[in-house]
């Protein structure tokens, strides 16, 4: 069932095209200032959000974008051309719904950098650069001014305070450094957290740092989920003791699975992931414990998933995000559109497709759905949490292109990384895998899954080790694998290939800062 035709546990649904601020409201600018006044303290800011009415937030959030969408028609030479193409005049733009989507096709590979900036120019002061990571292609360049990064840097800060709590810890950032868009936002971020020493993705600075300081602080570890893995296994394997120290891990740049979690989970105390689209920005939404305990609940049950999400052969992860700043729609093929409805953007985001496949939810409207199912939202809530904030609910699949189709039945990243989890290990002598469809024959395909090896040869044992534990858990967890595995029994069961770490499909995967987890194409 697509993400779009999931029916409203709602009696009062509200469509994108609602109308974006009604007579008699508090005047649109009065409450852009309150909000700005509001967001510069943390604890004013947690007590809005905890208060704040969920159909009030929405329509706000909505007069924001469409607030975003006529300056940027008047301000901006590419949007302008852009709307103009499609046919629309500024002075009609009423409703959200009114707007043709963007993305890297219509939009930013039409229009030059510059062009796609306030006034039609790229500021030489005050003005930072971010490159997306190229993993899915040539990498992109985003510029962005001093409010919006000021802006992300207080969002993380917040979400960071907000899951992990207010003491200050020692913050090792692993991501990526340099134009990357991750790596240096979120170093600037936690400086608000305690101390922070940008590692970049290298195991010996983290080890080093960590003997150096030794365990008698709290550490945050940040990075890319398949990075903190392979810190976790190769201390191991250098025999540092994980034990005496009190880390928690915030993941970003990539989805991850509850399995990849419960892994983490051997060392860290906490684990909490991030979303942002580099498109956009960075520190779009974040998992709060209710996130977790939700996601892991529909995990468990198929009345759960169905009634959030439409579907229970998924696991889509879960964030909540400020409908202040981002106002978030999904299009009729289940993507999810971002406008940032914030001043101080200077190459604006108006209803802007990453491709990611999701859905949103707003609070009131998550409750009702529990409902259905006979569950209230605080008896999920963790003991240990902090009040519930009252954020819109932002689910997400993962991009609309990330999956494989054998047989008719769909198989998603994810599939492969919670079965790989399941057995940690096997999960140890794992670097990353890429999933694709085999031809051994003409006309005779299976799944096929390729795996990176650690640190050590391929063995055929282990090979079909893992191609038997795929082939089961698939048949477990996936109802489509289910249904053709029956229908095709002698093409369905995995074929694994092991590779040396860097060799065969995975050479030059050195010089990208994120994995690939879908082959490329010949």
């Amino acid at each position: 069932m697509s993400v779009s035709n999931v029916p409203s546990a709602t009696t009062t649904p509200v469509r994108s095209g609602a109308r974006a601020w009604t007579p008699g409201a508090v005047p649109l600018f009065l409450a852009n200032r309150v909000l700005h006044v509001v967001s510069l303290n943390y604890g004013l800011l947690q007590r809005f959000l905890e208060l704040m009415p969920a159909a009030p937030a929405e329509a706000f959030s909505r007069g924001r974008a469409l607030r975003t969408a006529r300056r940027a028609a008047r301000n901006v030479p590419a949007y302008a051309q852009h709307l103009a193409q499609a046919g629309i005049a500024v002075d009609r733009i009423r409703f959200m719904s009114d707007l043709p989507e963007t993305d890297k096709r219509s939009y930013v590979d039409r229009h030059p950098l510059a062009s796609r900036c306030e006034g039609g120019v790229l500021p030489l002061m005050g003005t930072t650069i971010d490159e997306s990571s190229g993993s899915t292609g040539h990498p992109y360049n985003w510029a962005r001014s001093v409010a919006e990064r000021r802006h992300v840097r207080r969002m993380i800060a917040f979400f960071a305070r907000y899951t992990f709590g207010d003491a200050p810890r020692v913050v090792l950032n692993s991501f990526s450094m340099g134009a990357w868009a991750t790596g240096m936002t979120t170093a600037a971020a936690l400086e608000k957290r305690g101390l922070v020493k940008a590692t970049g993705p290298d195991i010996d600075k983290i080890l080093d740092t960590m003997r150096e300081l030794g365990p008698g602080y709290r550490y945050l570890i940040v990075g890319y989920p398949p990075f903190l893995k392979v810190l976790l296994d190769e201390g191991e394997r250098r025999g540092f003791d994980w034990s005496p120290f009190q880390m928690d891990a915030l993941l970003g740049g990539e989805g991850n699975s509850e399995g990849l979690r419960d892994y983490l989970l051997r060392h860290f105390t906490t684990v909490f992931s991030g979303y942002g689209v580099t498109d956009v920005e960075i520190g779009l939404a974040a998992e709060t414990p209710i996130c977790i305990a939700l996601r892991r609940l529909a995990a468990h049950r198929a009345d759960v998933a169905e009634a959030l999400f439409g579907e229970s052969d998924r696991s889509p992860m879960l964030f909540q995000f400020n409908p202040f700043y981002h106002h978030v729609e999904t299009n009729a093929l289940g993507e999810l559109l971002f406008t940032v409805a914030r001043d101080g953007t200077l190459s604006p985001k108006v209803r802007y497709n990453p491709h990611d496949e999701g859905g949103v939810l707003r609070d009131d409207e998550l409750r009702a759905r529990l409902a259905t199912v006979g569950i209230r939202l605080e008896d999920v809530a963790p003991l240990s949490a902090r009040r519930l904030i009252r954020m819109p609910y932002l689910y997400v699949f993962g991009r609309k292109d990330s999956t494989v189709s054998v047989m008719g039945a769909n198989i998603y990243p994810e599939d492969i990384e919670s079965a790989i989890f399941s057995e940690p290990q096997s999960a140890r002598r794992i670097l990353s895998y890429q999933l694709s469809v085999l031809e051994e024959e003409p006309g005779e395909t299976r799944p096929h899954v390729a795996i990176q090896l650690l640190d050590e040869e391929p063995d055929q044992g282990f090979a079909d080790e893992i191609a038997t534990l795929l082939t089961a858990r698939l048949r477990t967890f996936n109802r489509d694998y289910r249904e053709a595995i029956g229908e095709y029994p002698e093409l369905m069961p995995f074929a694994v290939s092991l590779h040396r770490r860097g060799e065969g499909p995975f050479a030059g995967a050195d010089r990208r800062i994120k994995f690939r987890y879908i082959a490329a194409h010949p």
